[in-house]
């Protein structure tokens, strides 16, 4: 099969590939008139954007049946996770800004994705559990443990990409939850690390 290699342990399809590339393409063409992306990423958008998003579909269980994406914004990295998904699993976008939104809903027409996007609050969100919940660059790790109470099966698994001051969040995070936590080192920022966190509960409870 003629693959394309994104990073060390995700190669896709060559028809995968072009449509990556035809997100991308799209990214920054919105991005001109919504701040989708800081404009001083799109010259580094593969590597700062879109292989970003990539290594998270690479640390989900393989046996996911339905992956949760908040604070979608440009669709990072819920968009990317749908392009990879060879079985067109379910992905849920939320995302409260409604011109966002619009963006998420035509490239999931224009690439013709299984995924669902819904404009509003989180909180206010009363969809299915999810297996898999992702979030990138929204809110500190404490807050994201404490949606993830509403939004993700007891048996599901978090993916949060996070920077340097990443084992300040966890210690934080610390005072409030208990959970089991594996930081994966970043593919492609040397400070940063994917938390792959689970069997998360409130220590109050």
């Amino acid at each position: 099969m003629n693959t394309v290699r994104l990073i060390d342990d995700i190669s896709v399809s060559r028809e995968t590939f072009e449509k990556l590339e035809t997100y991308s393409r799209l990214l920054e063409k919105w991005t001109k008139s919504i701040n989708l992306i800081s404009n001083g990423s799109i010259q580094n958008i593969w590597e700062r954007h879109i292989t970003d998003s990539a290594q998270l579909y690479s640390y989900a269980p393989s046996e996911w049946a339905r992956w949760t994406d908040i604070g979608s914004g440009g669709g990072l990295p819920g968009l990317v996770v749908s392009i990879l998904d060879s079985e067109r699993r379910p992905v849920t976008l939320i995302e409260s800004d409604q011109r966002k939104c619009l963006f998420l809903n035509a490239v999931r027409r224009e690439l013709d994705l299984n995924v669902t996007v819904l404009n509003g609050r989180i909180e206010n969100q009363d969809i299915e559990k999810a297996d898999v919940l992702s979030a990138r660059a929204l809110a500190p790790l404490t807050e994201l443990l404490r949606f993830s109470q509403k939004l993700l099966l007891s048996s599901g698994v978090c993916l949060f990409p996070k920077g340097k001051t990443y084992q300040e969040e966890l210690d934080q995070a610390e005072l409030e939850w208990v959970f089991d936590c594996k930081a994966h080192r970043s593919a492609t920022q040397v400070d940063a690390r994917i938390l792959e966190v689970s069997r998360i509960k409130n220590r109050e409870c």
